[in-house]
């Protein structure tokens, strides 16, 4: 009698093609919360679909793309098994790129691998994306779930984003509209957002030997909570202040720090000095520093030191941008000013002493 065999099946490779399924229905409701009236067709296509006819209304429509991830900081949530906030770092990561140029986010998609496909955790990983969608004022179009049994773990995932924005080409903004004397206004950040993450680890893990459910008297919460706070996503506020008030520039402080992403948007001729005194980190920058032994230098170029977002505007319009941002719950102040480089080699420097 001959042994019956049973032959090789992408599902015993580790390839689950009916969680992946679930997964897709688990999330329609999310991504349908996102959906803008320009955007044809549902969750489960090919391609995603957005009406471009809307750009009609431009004389000389810019289209602005951009595409990111949110690093290490999936690490904490995988270890804290907290799925939902992560997709708001990732459109925060992303938008907030593309709104720096004056551009209205309109539409992303999104790509999440994972090492086992667990249906409620991706729906989950994708609820968080939505909702950072509707904070952005984008839609999210569509995305790709793929399984990588053999190259991660079963409880292993990324995630990445791409996005597409849209911007008058007279309305572009950018170091060629700043001036000197231009006022440089900063918004606070959330705390750490997405940036960093790997020296941070390092320094509270490794060489402090922190724990993530461990309570941080100086911040309030667990260590864990502080880790994981989702990034602050500014693009509503970033448009609603150009509609409001004359902006030259955005910078989204990110990976590099304040200097570098500030220097970003200054032109050759002009430098952009920030007075550290005008504000106070928040105390997971001061535990990062003090655990570590890490010198200001090296925080400053890592880490957002409570800056999450910058903008450039005439002196003219300082009080009335100001009173927008406050107007929609966003921290704010004057944190610099714009000035001739001279012999300086930099574009952005931090200067003095923070406050407290």
């Amino acid at each position: 009698m001959t042994e019956k065999t049973t032959g090789a099946s992408y599902a015993a490779a580790g390839v689950d093609i009916e969680a992946g399924d679930r997964a897709v229905e688990l999330m329609k409701e999310w991504v349908k919360k996102t959906q803008r009236p320009e955007v044809l067709g549902g969750l489960g296509g090919f391609a995603g679909l957005f009406d471009a006819s809307a750009l009609k209304r431009y004389e000389r429509p810019l289209l602005a793309s951009a595409t990111d991830g949110v690093g290490t900081k999936v690490d904490i949530a995988r270890q804290l098994g907290v799925y939902d906030t992560i997709g708001h770092d990732l459109v925060a990561m992303v938008m907030d790129d593309i709104v720096v140029c004056g551009a209205e986010p309109l539409f992303m998609t999104d790509y999440i691998c994972v090492g086992k496909v667990h249906p409620e955790r991706v729906a989950a990983i994708v609820k968080g994306i939505a909702e950072g969608c509707v904070l952005a004022g984008c839609a999210l179009v569509g995305g790709e779930t793929a399984e990588h049994p053999g190259l991660l773990g079963p409880d292993d995932f990324d995630v990445a984003g791409a996005g597409t924005g849209v911007v008058e080409y007279d309305r572009l903004l950018g170091a060629d509209r700043i001036r000197t004397g231009d006022a440089v206004i900063a918004m606070a950040s959330s705390g750490l957002h997405s940036n960093g993450y790997s020296l941070v680890r390092h320094v509270l893990f490794d060489r402090a030997g922190m724990s993530l459910d461990q309570h941080v008297e100086e911040l309030g919460r667990t260590l864990g909570e502080e880790l994981l706070e989702p990034t602050k996503i500014y693009s509503l506020d970033c448009m609603a202040l150009t509609r409001t008030a004359e902006v030259h520039a955005y910078s989204h402080i990110t990976g590099g720090g304040l200097a570098a992403n500030l220097a970003r948007v200054i032109p050759d001729h002009l430098h952009a000095t920030v007075d550290r005194s005008t504000w106070t980190p928040g105390a997971i920058f001061d535990l990062v520093g003090k655990a570590g032994q890490v010198e200001q230098l090296e925080l400053e170029k890592t880490l957002n030191m409570g800056v999450g977002m910058m903008a450039v505007v005439p002196q003219e319009s300082v009080d009335v941008a100001l009173t927008a941002l406050a107007d929609r719950g966003v921290d704010a102040w004057v944190a610099g000013e714009i000035l001739d480089r001279g012999d300086l080699t930099e574009g952005a420097t931090l200067t003095g002493s923070y406050a407290g």
